[in-house]
């Protein structure tokens, strides 16, 4: 578990957040193998490729027992229904989809949008 905190990127326009949760299968191999697949050396290059050319400046996961949260920083102007529309038709994309499925704990077949679920914000430091 690392405590020192995660390094951010900054970016050379100005951005906005998403965070959404899902959850795995409370398994724990499953769980090993899940994160082995989001690796730098196993993650597809075309998936990563297909992510940046939506729109995404940057895409982190976190995990938590069985329970991932991921952060998608873009664009103030990103639209993300138009995006992940687009992001839906790349090669590979289902495939990674399907690929990643067996270790969620979501309906068969279920789209990204319908396996994650976005996250409220309820609170920050305000200025």
């Amino acid at each position: 578990m690392k405590t020192t905190g995660y390094e951010t990127k900054t970016h050379a326009v100005p951005t906005k957040r998403y965070c959404q949760t899902l959850d795995l299968k409370n398994d724990p191999k499953l769980i090993e193998e899940y994160v082995k697949r989001h690796g730098e050396q196993a993650s597809w290059p075309e998936i990563r490729a297909g992510i940046r050319s939506v729109g995404i400046l940057e895409m982190e996961l976190y995990l938590l027992d069985n329970r991932l949260f991921m952060i998608v920083e873009t664009p103030l102007d990103f639209d993300w229904d138009e995006a992940f529309a687009r992001l839906a038709a790349l090669p590979r994309q289902q495939e990674w989809e399907d690929y990643m499925s067996v270790f969620q704990d979501v309906q068969p077949n279920a789209t990204s949008a319908e396996k994650w679920k976005q996250m409220q914000r309820i609170f920050r430091l305000y200025e």
